[in-house]
């Protein structure tokens, strides 16, 4: 099941609408509808206030193959197809892909500040983070909770 899939499915176990969804999330409610038909994904801090919103894990919105209903994956714990629990399919749709990543303000991510980049990988609560540093290709890890947003870029590096 896509990420829109399940924040339609957990909307409607709420007996919400799109609209009294959108007021609670103060956003419109055809961005309400763009998530849910998968055009657009929620940036991670509109998950976490979802996940509060309609009283489920953040797992359970972002990982495929992993019902929103508590009584079918235990509050979103259970592995689907054999993924690691902390992997979500955000991180793992953005791997190799160019993006931009905005940082809480106590983050010490400075030098990714602005700069398109390529998440390479990632385990538990961390990522492999490439960016190009004048003629030079830098890695880095960064710490997954230091991350306030993900954005898609269109172009490369």
């Amino acid at each position: 099941m896509q990420t829109g899939s399940q924040i339609a499915e957990a909307r409607r176990r709420k007996n919400l609408t799109q609209e009294q969804l959108a007021q609670l999330m103060q956003v419109t409610r055809q961005t309400v509808s763009r998530w849910e038909a998968g055009i657009a994904y929620p940036e991670m801090e509109k998950i976490v206030r979802l996940a509060d919103i309609l009283e489920v894990s953040c797992d359970d919105l972002l990982r495929p193959g992993v019902s929103c209903d508590p009584k079918v994956s235990a509050g979103g714990r259970m592995s689907s197809e054999g993924e690691p629990r902390l992997v979500t399919r955000l991180l793992a749709q953005a791997r190799n892909k160019p993006v931009r990543l905005q940082f809480f303000d106590d983050a010490e991510d400075t030098d990714l500040y602005g700069k398109t980049c390529v998440i390479t990988d990632f385990d538990g609560a961390w990522a492999k983070v490439e960016y190009r540093s004048g003629k030079k290709i830098q890695c880095r890890l960064v710490l997954l909770s230091s991350i306030c947003s993900l954005t898609f870029e269109k172009g490369g590096q």
